[in-house]
């Protein structure tokens, strides 16, 4: 029943950030903002994570290749596979949610405690469309920080590989480019715009309905943690069985 009643207060939230909207000028500076502190601020940790990732999955394909018979481009397609179809969509959106989310989450809670919120609605502002509609729409650009991870993630795998001495650079180009399949890149760019919207979205539901002082804001920033995190793995498994399943 709780359930029922925190997804029910969500969908309700969702129809308040879409109501009455704030000044065009002031949701444009805003969401500038938003943009440096989620994504610009993001960047650095994404392409760490991104580029070692990437290593690791090259290293580990090329020393599980014990069979002399398969062929060492074998390394470059798995590496495109896994960074493309998951480990850049869904890994980073992951750790995303500890970053980002934690952020949202501190921020508004902060807000609520210190009764900023209630400040804002007192001026006849709908806070909601204030606070996170600009977050929804910083979170849009997501997909270009992902698609820097993409290219990082196979730039580490190529870097690892090569440099490495597991397979020349011929082979692994060859294994980038065997038996490409251009949708993949739209799964998960489509992937990324859901995560994107969770990403901005339950962190700030569970930053805007939290009570309490100090400490319940980083209890509710470590359950918006939780709950982002689980919704991403659903919705990647669902949009899995959706779009690549048939």
């Amino acid at each position: 029943m709780f359930y029922l009643d925190a997804i029910g207060r969500y969908f309700l939230m969702l129809k308040g950030v879409f109501g009455r909207m704030t000044k065009g000028s002031v949701l444009r500076s805003l969401t500038l903002k938003e943009i440096d502190d989620l994504i610009i601020g993001s960047l650095g940790i994404v392409a760490f994570i991104s580029f070692f990732i990437g290593a690791v999955v090259a290293i580990q394909t090329a020393l599980n290749l014990t069979n002399p018979i398969i062929p060492r481009q074998l390394i470059g397609f798995a590496s495109r596979q896994s960074v493309i179809l998951e480990f850049a969509p869904t890994f980073i959106s992951v750790i995303m949610a500890g970053k980002v989310g934690s952020f949202i989450t501190s921020s508004i809670g902060t807000m609520r405690v210190t009764e900023q919120i209630d400040a804002l609605e007192v001026m006849g502002i709908n806070s909601l469309n204030y606070l996170v509609f600009p977050k929804i729409i910083a979170m849009m650009t997501y997909p270009f920080l992902i698609a820097i991870s993409m290219f990082l993630g196979i730039l580490g795998g190529y870097i690892a590989g090569v440099y490495g001495g597991f397979l020349s650079s011929d082979e692994f180009i060859t294994g980038l480019q065997d038996e490409f399949i251009p949708f993949h890149l739209v799964y998960a760019f489509l992937k990324t715009l859901l995560f994107a919207f969770l990403l901005a979205t339950i962190p700030s539901f569970h930053g805007y309905y939290m009570k309490g002082g100090a400490l319940e804001v980083g209890k509710a920033s470590t359950t918006s943690f939780v709950w982002t995190s689980v919704a991403i793995i659903i919705g990647n498994y669902i949009l899995t069985q959706l779009l690549l399943s048939s």
